[in-house]
């Protein structure tokens, strides 16, 4: 039993041991989860985004709906904030097909309006048909992202932004919150599970303890009782031998009662027959005394007599008693014979592999030794054989070697006399052209040729080799000079003087080369000065534009990949309120639009000119970053006295101009150029 419980102990822990893990797993996760949803301080500026919930799988499609609009909180205090405003009074419908993202979103009342103008499709292809009955200010989103604005910009299959993943991972952490719940349910029931069998474990080792305490106190109570036995079976013995002491007398006595009574017999008989009658008497009364006596002490035999028949008969049932008492402890006695046995049988065994184990090492070590043994002789065997190996590998390496240099010199050989027989075969050709050139040049054979020039055989020649390398270079020499030139002098005049101009030329160009470099060097550091002077102006209006339109944050520019500035990159980083600093490539579209336009005023406040064209720049941008937009037009406007043309298709940037330009058609194919100025119409409305 113990044995059943400890198992399921051993299984209530490794249950235990998972919970704790999945609870401390998903503990972990939760709080992951809550640090990277924690932006910023959250008890100063909550983002709008904390306070937002969405049904699961609409992430997507509020993050493309509001954007990083989400990260702006509803504190009037902060530069950037949601205003409650009411709600409209007569808003227009959304089109047929599309219902109000606000049923799958739970928001505070300030995004009211927001949402109240944005309609929720089920897929792109509904999106695309109703796009064109979309009125002012309304927008269409898809479940996977997609945007339909009313003003015709459209966004289809765009990567989620971080706002779709912060309001995952805020249902994701809601989740979690369920199945910590759930899994720390789950926890206390496996750790009371636990601690239930844990206590029946410790409580069938105390049972264990008790029994085994009640074994030795049994054996103890047992050799009590044997020797009780022992000393109830003398006090039997006793009892029976008084028993029988007693049943004699009782037998005795009864033999003297028969006696008596035939002897009163007689006497009743020799009475009747006397004559005295008064002795008779007397000796009857006597008699009748003894009778009286005699029956007095039998009464008393007989009470005596019945007293141990009374006892001899309890001491029977007593013996019964003991007699099953005795059945009983040999039954008892035969169980811890065999337990006594069992444990002698594992004490001998016990024994054995004790003696086995007590003899083991010495076998160990002579097996040992002989172990050694065999291992230094298959040492000493195999460095034999190794030596023997190295030996025969040596001598078949030599042999080899010698083998494939008698190869080589046999193949050298077998080249050699075929190239002495090609050379025999072509010194036999050139000897018959040698004496058939000679029989035609020195029209004699060259055997011959000493002698007709008359030189004696014996006399010594020049070097062959020596002759006829004069020979050859003499034919050149001969070759190279050609034909008589009579103008050589005139034109080694000539080369003189083009040589003497040259070198001056050369001169002229040695000299202009070392201007153009000092002029290079000195236009190079003028470079790098202007260049530096510039891009420090460039950083710091950068820098001062970037906290502008982000309403914090911080952004700077840097020079990379090369130690001459003329020749360095530049690279972008940018710290949108909330966020690490990062490269411009690892922020979303909206925040690489503003860091882009914050970068474009801030060269052109480097310089500015009268006159600036904005083709489509507030296109990427939301309703919030559009004001900011225009603000930064209208400051820069302001501070250099520029004029900006702004081609735009947005609502707040055409309401904070001066004037508009438009091209309208009023009559089909007939179209005409439309312009209104805002600032008469505000003074007009003033005065009015």
């Amino acid at each position: 039993a113990k044995i059943a419980i400890a198992t399921q102990e051993n299984k209530a822990r490794a249950a235990l041991q998972e919970a704790e893990t999945r609870v401390a797993r998903l503990n972990a996760e939760a709080a992951a989860l809550r640090a990277l949803l924690t932006v910023g301080d959250p008890d100063l500026w909550p983002p709008m985004i904390d306070a937002v919930s969405v049904q699961p799988g609409y992430e997507i499609a509020l993050a493309a709906a509001l954007g990083d609009d989400l990260n702006a909180p509803s504190d009037n205090a902060a530069p950037v904030h949601w205003r409650a405003l009411p709600p409209f009074t007569s808003s227009p419908p959304l089109p047929t097909g599309a219902k109000p993202l606000s049923s799958v979103v739970s928001a505070p009342p300030v995004l009211a309006r927001r949402l109240s103008q944005i309609g929720l499709v089920e897929d792109t292809a509904l999106g695309n048909s109703i796009a064109a009955n979309l009125v002012l200010g309304q927008r269409l989103v898809s479940r996977d992202g997609c945007l339909w604005r009313w003003d015709g910009y459209t966004a289809i299959g765009e990567e989620a932004g971080g706002a779709a993943t912060r309001l995952t991972q805020r249902n994701r952490l809601r989740d979690l919150g369920a199945e910590c719940d759930q899994a720390e349910r789950l926890l206390a029931e496996d750790r009371a599970h636990y601690d239930s069998i844990h206590a029946e474990l410790e409580q069938a080792a105390k049972q264990e303890r008790i029994t085994r305490d009640a074994a030795r106190a049994a054996d103890t109570a047992f050799q009590e009782v044997r020797d009780r036995e022992a000393a109830l079976n003398r006090k039997s013995a006793d009892a029976r031998s008084r028993i029988q002491s007693l049943q004699d007398s009782a037998g005795s006595l009864r033999a003297d009662d028969e006696e008596i009574s035939i002897v009163m017999r007689s006497a009743e008989e020799e009475l009747a027959g006397l004559d005295d009658i008064g002795a008779k008497r007397d000796q009857a009364a006597k008699l009748r005394s003894e009778l009286a006596d005699a029956r007095s002490l039998a009464a008393d035999r007989q009470a005596d007599h019945d007293g141990l028949i009374r006892d001899a008969a309890f001491r029977r049932q007593r013996l019964a008693d003991i007699g099953k008492e005795l059945e009983s402890w040999k039954q008892r006695a035969a169980n811890a014979d065999q337990q006594t046995s069992a444990l002698l049988e594992r004490r001998q065994a016990a024994e054995e592999i004790l003696e086995w184990l007590t003899v083991r090492p010495a076998e160990i070590a002579i097996q040992r030794d002989a172990l050694f043994e065999q291992i230094n002789a298959a040492e000493q065997s195999r460095d034999k054989a190794a030596d023997a190996l190295a030996e025969a590998e040596t001598q078949l390496t030599t042999l080899g070697r010698s083998l494939k240099e008698a190869e080589g010199r046999l193949a050298t050989i077998r080249e050699e006399r075929v190239r002495c027989q090609a050379n025999v075969e072509q010194i036999d050709q050139t000897m018959a052209v040698i004496v058939e050139r000679a029989e035609e040049r020195i029209a004699c054979h060259p055997d011959e040729a000493l002698a007709a020039v008359g030189v004696e055989n014996d006399e010594k020649l020049p070097d062959r080799v020596t002759i006829e390398a004069r020979v050859e270079r003499l034919k050149r020499e001969r070759e190279n000079m050609g034909a008589v030139n009579l103008r050589a002098e005139a034109e080694a005049t000539e080369l003189d003087e083009r040589i003497t101009t040259m070198l001056a030329e050369r001169e002229d160009l040695v000299s202009a080369i070392a201007r153009l470099r000092q002029g290079i060097a000195n236009l190079n550091r003028e470079g790098r000065s202007r260049l530096l002077a510039a891009f420090k102006e460039v950083d710091t209006h950068f820098r001062e534009l970037f906290t502008q339109l982000f309403g914090g944050g911080k952004a700077h520019l840097a020079l990379t990949d090369a130690d001459d500035p003329l020749e360095a990159g530049l690279e972008i980083m940018a710290s949108p309120p909330g966020k690490k600093l990062q490269s411009m490539s690892l922020l979303s579209g909206g925040e690489q639009a503003l860091t882009a336009l914050s970068l474009l005023f801030g060269v052109f406040l480097t310089n500015p000119a009268p006159i600036c064209v904005l083709d489509e720049v507030d296109a990427p941008l939301d309703d919030a970053n559009v004001e900011r937009f225009c603000q930064l037009i209208g400051n820069i406007a302001e501070k250099t006295s520029t004029r900006f043309l702004v081609v735009t298709h947005h609502r707040l940037t055409m309401s904070r101009v001066d004037r508009l330009f438009g091209v309208t058609m009023a009559e089909r194919g007939v179209s005409q150029l439309v312009s209104v100025d805002l600032q008469a119409a505000e003074r007009l409305r003033e005065t009015a």
